[in-house]
């Protein structure tokens, strides 16, 4: 009877979802929520991000809460990175593995107190990641999923610290990489981190749903001689590509580990027990089979999500993540390679509309500021 029929989605929407169709977004449908992928178009917020500033709505992410004496226990337990190293006001990047080793998230793991942390979590895996952690929560420790309790703005771009420094009095400047404050923006109470997605400057600023729109407006009241555009996740894509800045789904999921996929920094083999800890340690001794690399493409056209990756005319693998990257002026992609075949001058093709294409493992990240 119901043959052919297709139940209707409804899509989750942030606070800001009012504000996003007055800009002018084109909304898609992102892991389940209504998001904007671009406004006036991913070139232009792209470039913005690289030369003034953008701010991004990431509201659609995940903030868990772990409160109680054994709080850090239980982050120790289910991340691979040291969290016990943190002080508070300091941000750490991490990954939730499986016993084999393999991502269940990669997050940011903030100190708010000695007996209570922030993890912020991929939107896709929000429901995953709780059940998750509660499963291994032991003590004295409660588990809290507060993400409708939190809107997240990310502004970034060369001009962010001076934009934002004019609606709070926190000292942004004492904000280190990976640190964070908390005290008003544009007169609410919010926490200021400083970690970033688009290897620019920037902040994410975690407030209350009922401001939203009132600290939004603010930043581009004061914005507006600055160059501040609203950017979507189009450009949020490119941007994180050309720093080589993995993407849950495409370049890390339950396949993967994070030996394999360049983030061996994050693992820390010898703090203690942790999930997926002895996986990682026989992949270490064993050696890898395949890297992550990244590649340029040499001949006439563009890398995208899952073409074929060939290896003297053999399909070895696909792409994760491709694009067109804007502040290199070429297509570029990541791709698992061989691990003897994934070091850089490596020749390889990809399939694009059928076409063997030429391109080349190449230094990553393929973008660096000129400061760097």
């Amino acid at each position: 009877q119901d043959r052919g029929r297709t139940a209707k989605v409804t899509l989750k929407k942030t606070p800001l979802h009012t504000i996003h169709q007055r800009y002018g977004a084109r909304l898609v449908d992102f892991a389940g929520w209504e998001m904007p992928v671009q406004y006036e178009g991913a070139l232009k917020e792209h470039l913005a991000v690289r030369e003034s500033a953008g701010v991004f709505d990431v509201s659609h992410m995940g903030e868990l809460e772990l409160r109680g004496p054994d709080a850090l226990a239980l982050v120790q337990r289910v991340t691979c990175n040291d969290a016990s190293t943190l002080d508070d006001g300091q941000a750490q990047y991490s990954a939730f593995l499986t016993p084999e080793g393999t991502f269940v998230d990669d997050v940011v793991v903030y100190r708010l107190a000695s007996d209570h942390f922030l993890i912020c979590v991929n939107a896709a895996n929000r429901e995953k990641d709780f059940a998750w952690v509660c499963r291994h929560a032991e003590g004295d420790v409660t588990v809290e999923d507060n993400s409708d309790r939190y809107v997240q703005l990310a502004l970034q771009g060369p001009r962010a610290e001076a934009l934002l420094g004019r609606l709070t009095p926190l000292d942004l400047s004492s904000i280190g990489f990976y640190r964070f404050g908390r005290g008003p923006v544009a007169g609410v109470e919010a926490l200021v981190s400083r970690t970033g997605y688009t290897g620019e400057d920037g902040f994410e600023l975690y407030f209350a749903p009922e401001a939203a729109e009132e600290v939004w407006e603010a930043l581009f009241r004061e914005g507006a001689g600055e160059g501040l555009k609203p950017a979507g996740l189009a450009a949020r894509n490119t941007l994180r590509l050309e720093m080589k800045y993995a993407l849950y789904g495409n370049d890390i999921d339950d396949s993967t580990t994070p030996l394999e996929a360049g983030l061996g920094w994050i693992v820390k083999l010898d703090k203690g027990d942790f999930v997926g800890r002895d996986a990682l340690r026989r992949q270490k001794e064993e050696g890898l089979s395949r890297k992550l690399a990244g590649f340029v493409v040499t001949g006439r056209g563009i890398a995208r999500d899952h073409y074929p990756v060939l290896l003297d005319g053999r399909p070895v693998s696909e792409v994760t993540s491709g694009s067109f990257a804007p502040s290199v002026g070429k297509s570029v992609g990541l791709a698992y390679l061989p691990a003897a075949h994934s070091r850089i001058g490596q020749p390889l093709e990809v399939e694009i509309r059928g076409k063997a294409v030429e391109a080349e493992v190449v230094k990553t990240p393929f973008y660096r500021r000129e400061s760097q």
